[in-house]
C-alpha cells in the first residue's frame, strides 16, 4: 500500500508511457479474453438445450402444415463448426459485463473525474440494457421463423442450411441488443453537445412508425398484444432517453445563462473601475 500511495505522489496526473500503455491494454485484452473462455465454455454446455429450443419452431409448423422442415448439417464436421461458433457467440454475450469494464477500465485513467463519472453511468446502463434487448430477441425469434417459413407451400420441404439458420439467429439477437442499447447513444451524442433533444424529439413520428413496423415483423398474425409488449419497451426507453436530452438542454441553457450575465457583470465591474481611475 505505502509503494502504491509512493507512486501516486509522484505521479499524480496518473500519466503514462507508452510502454506503460501497451502493458495495460495487454493485461485489459487478457482478462476479457479469460472472460470470454469462460463464456464459451458455458456456452458449449448449454448448446444442446438452446438448439432444441430453436429448432421447435421448424417441428411445430411441420406437425401443423404436414410438410418436412428441420435444420440440415451439410458436412460431416458442420455440427462440430457450428458448435464452437455457437458457444463463442454465447460467450460474448454472457461476458459482456466482464469485457464491457475492461473496456472502461482502460479509457477512464485519461479521463478527468467528471468524464469518468459519465462514462461509468453509460457503462452502468449499457450492460442491462445490451443483455435484455439481447433476451427480448430470444424471445421473439420463435414467432418470426415460424412466420417466415409459414410461407412453405403444402407438399414442400424446407430444409434449411445450419450456418444460415443460426447467423440469422445470431443476427436477430444482435439486433435487438443493439436496438436497446440507442437510447443510451442519443443521451451521449446529445451530452456531448452534438443533437439537442427538440431536435431529435421531431423524428418521434419515425420512430414510432419504424419500432411498430419492426414489432409487427417480430409478433406476426393478429396477436397485437404481442406487438404491443415489444414495442412499449423500445419506446419507453426512446421517449425516457428524450425527455433526460430536454431537461440536459435546460440545465446547459441555465448554466450558459448564468455564466453569460457573470461574465457581463464582470465586465461592467472593470469598466466602472476603470471610469473612476480616468477621473
Amino acid at each position: 500500500m505505502a509503494l502504491f500511495k509512493g507512486r501516486k505522489k509522484s505521479n499524480p496526473e496518473g500519466r503514462m508511457s507508452l510502454k506503460e500503455h501497451l502493458v495495460e491494454l495487454r493485461n485489459r485484452l487478457v482478462k476479457a479474453a479469460i472472460g470470454l473462455l469462460v463464456g464459451a465454455v458455458a456456452g458449449w454446455f448449454v448448446w444442446d438445450p438452446l438448439f432444441a429450443s430453436i429448432s421447435e419452431p421448424l417441428t411445430k409448423l411441420a406437425e401443423e402444415r404436414h410438410f418436412t422442415a428441420g435444420v440440415n448439417f451439410a458436412g460431416v464436421g458442420s455440427a462440430f463448426d457450428l458448435r464452437v461458433q455457437a458457444a463463442f457467440f454465447l460467450g460474448v454475450i454472457i461476458s459482456s459485463p466482464v469485457w464491457i469494464y475492461q473496456l472502461w477500465a482502460f479509457i477512464t485513467p485519461g479521463l478527468n473525474r467528471k468524464e469518468r463519472n459519465y462514462t461509468f453511468g453509460f457503462m452502468f446502463a449499457a450492460i442491462p440494457l445490451f443483455l435484455a434487448g439481447a433476451y427480448c430477441g430470444w424471445l421473439v425469434m420463435p414467432n418470426i421463423v415460424y412466420a417466415l417459413t409459414s410461407f412453405t407451400p403444402q407438399g414442400g420441404t424446407n430444409f434449411i442450411q445450419a450456418n444460415e439458420y443460426i447467423s440469422f439467429i445470431m443476427q436477430l439477437v444482435l439486433f435487438m441488443g443493439i436496438a436497446f442499447l440507442v437510447p443510451v447513444v442519443l443521451v451521449g451524442v446529445n451530452m456531448a453537445g452534438v443533437l439537442r433533444g427538440q431536435t431529435m424529439l421531431k423524428s418521434w413520428r419515425i420512430t414510432v412508425l419504424a419500432v411498430t413496423i419492426v414489432s409487427a415483423m417480430a409478433a406476426p398474425g393478429n396477436d397485437a398484444f404481442t406487438m404491443f409488449l415489444l414495442a412499449a419497451p423500445l419506446l419507453a426507453l426512446y421517449f425516457g432517453a428524450m425527455g433526460l436530452c430536454v431537461l440536459l438542454d435546460r440545465r446547459r441553457d441555465k448554466r450558459a445563462v448564468a455564466v453569460a450575465a457573470e461574465t457581463e457583470a464582470t465586465a461592467d465591474s472593470a469598466t466602472s473601475l476603470t471610469d473612476l481611475g480616468n477621473i
